[in-house]
């Protein structure tokens, strides 16, 4: 049971978050013309149902929860991927789509009782106030976040361009400072890193699939090139996905004009096409995509779209298994759904959804079953089905029926302690950690140059036995001994995106990094 737990909580909360494809919005009255006078008797038939409960039921009942629930019911019985969004969830959920957010653009969380800032938003309006991490935030507008009377973090939101006053304690002071900020726009960048890992191999890390990842793409794209990348390579590895054109875009710089990108078909087998354009700047250079077991839906229709072309190397593991697009349609009280329309297949007509007809806990087990039955760490126990066996124009033979399978391979984390500091890395588990040791030793991080940082700086002793401590409380089977370099380096990891930016972390994190490793390696011998 403890392996599943390392596995299965992540995943839930990345595919039923961001694992989806938006199309256009549908309005609820263009569907109803479609309806037939059979759908509107069984419409009434609920609608009595609950109306009868609201009137006659012996306790009194909230009916509005009665309605989510007989949604949420009904869309589970359909596909794992259609998904109801209340209207509480409405606005985060279309912000991390779109790709930004009103507010003072930081990331935080509370540490005994108190707002503790992690990072802020690169140009967003707390750093521009001078909000840094390690920060704590006190009050807003004279009003106290913290104790029994405290607002709520909910309070930090607000409309674009009002003003609010925050009492900050910075690391080592005694004296709450007022700090004024005015709520903005803030990015959620969906690009990471982007740096050369080579003086020809260029790297980027895509975290999702957002309606900016085309433009910031690209950005990144140039900025490698005009530091002499002839190699290009894209990490999307735990990239769950997300919007469907950001997708095709990412493809489209690889791959030559009127080449097929992906086709989706409907429940009337109408077929829509998608073709790569002339505006591709790396269509005759060397590419390489980066996926393993939490890539999905967006991050397969890239690595599906090139592999299918012949173009480029995929490296990895087996993606997650996701070829079904979803259309948000609103319900008409602020609430939505992401409703299953289509099925999407790569250029040679592979559908790499992974099958769902036993049910949604069937369908999710699936995913463990990959690790109990060892395919993380051998590319011999991918099970395979023949008769969805397919060739790329250039030969090449690919199996549909269940994710990308990689060109290259790369075994996940040997052994169950490495699995479970893979699994810390993937999931910030030592970013708390680092905050508090932030908290007190702020002032002097804070003067340190980056540069010094990463070629000096040394994690004490202190700090890693801390993290350990908390890693025990975790799973009590960890062990320090044999652990002890790559904690070091998670702490250190933490406290680099703290204090520099997320790009930096991703660095050091991929100074111990198996698929990077190959990828280098591959890079050297292609030249």
């Amino acid at each position: 049971m403890k392996k599943r737990y390392i596995y299965y909580p992540l995943f839930l909360g990345l595919f039923l978050g961001l694992g989806v494809f938006l199309g256009n919005l549908l309005s609820v009255n263009g569907l109803d013309n479609g309806f037939t006078s059979n759908s509107s008797v069984k419409k009434r038939k609920l609608n009595r149902l609950i109306d009868i409960i609201d009137q006659r039921y012996v306790d009194e009942v909230n009916t509005d929860s009665i309605v989510d629930v007989a949604v949420n019911g009904i869309l589970q019985n359909l596909d794992p991927h259609s998904v109801y969004i209340s209207t509480d969830q409405a606005q985060a959920a279309s912000d991390d789509l779109r790709g930004n957010f009103v507010g003072i653009g930081i990331r935080y969380f509370v540490n005994q009782d108190t707002i503790a800032v992690l990072s802020t938003v690169k140009k967003g309006p707390s750093e521009n106030a001078g909000i840094k991490s390690g920060d704590k935030i006190l009050y807003l507008d004279g009003k106290p976040l913290f104790g029994e009377d405290k607002l709520s973090t909910e309070a930090l939101k607000g409309q674009k361009g009002s003003k609010i006053t925050l009492g900050i304690l910075k690391p080592g002071d005694e004296a709450v400072v007022y700090v004024p900020v005015v709520r903005g726009d803030v990015a959620i960048e969906s690009v990471d890193a982007a740096y050369m890992l080579t003086d020809q191999l260029g790297y980027i890390k895509v975290n999702r699939f957002t309606e900016t990842t085309s433009q910031e793409f690209k950005k990144a794209v140039h900025k490698l090139e005009a530091q002499g990348a002839t190699q290009l390579a894209v990490d999307l590895q735990d990239n769950p996905g997300g919007v469907l054109n950001a997708a095709i875009d990412m493809a489209d710089e690889f791959l030559r004009e009127d080449q097929l990108i992906l086709f989706q078909k409907d429940r009337n087998n109408q077929r829509k096409d998608s073709y790569a354009t002339e505006n591709g700047d790396f269509e005759d250079k060397k590419v390489f995509i980066l996926i393993n077991e939490n890539s999905a839906s967006a991050s397969e229709v890239v690595a599906g779209a090139l592999q299918d072309n012949d173009k480029g190397t995929i490296i990895g593991r087996r993606s997650f298994g996701k070829g079904l697009v979803q259309q948000e349609m609103q319900l008409g009280d602020g609430s939505a759904v992401r409703l299953t329309v289509a099925r999407y297949y790569t250029p040679t007509g592979r559908s790499i959804q992974r099958p769902y007809n036993k049910g949604n806990e069937d369908y999710f087990n699936e995913y463990l079953k990959r690790y109990e039955n060892g395919e993380l760490t051998d590319k011999n126990n991918i099970e395979v089905n023949d008769s969805l066996r397919y060739k790329t124009p250039g030969g090449k033979v690919l199996y549909g029926g269940g994710g990308i399978i990689p060109d290259v391979f790369v075994s996940g984390p040997l052994g169950y302690e490495a699995q479970i500091l893979d699994y810390f890395a993937r999931t910030g588990f030592a970013d708390r950690v680092a905050n508090d040791y932030l908290q007190k030793e702020g002032k002097f991080l804070r003067n340190m140059k980056q540069k010094e940082f990463m070629d000096s700086y040394q994690v004490p002793e202190s700090l890693l036995l801390t993290f350990y401590q908390n890693a025990r409380r975790y799973n009590n089977s960890l062990r320090l001994t044999g652990n002890r370099d790559f904690m070091t380096l998670l702490i250190k990891s933490s406290l680099a995106e703290q204090l520099y930016g997320t790009e930096l972390k991703v660095k050091l994190l991929n100074t111990r990094n198996k698929v990077i490793d190959r990828l280098v390696e591959l890079s050297t011998q292609s030249r």
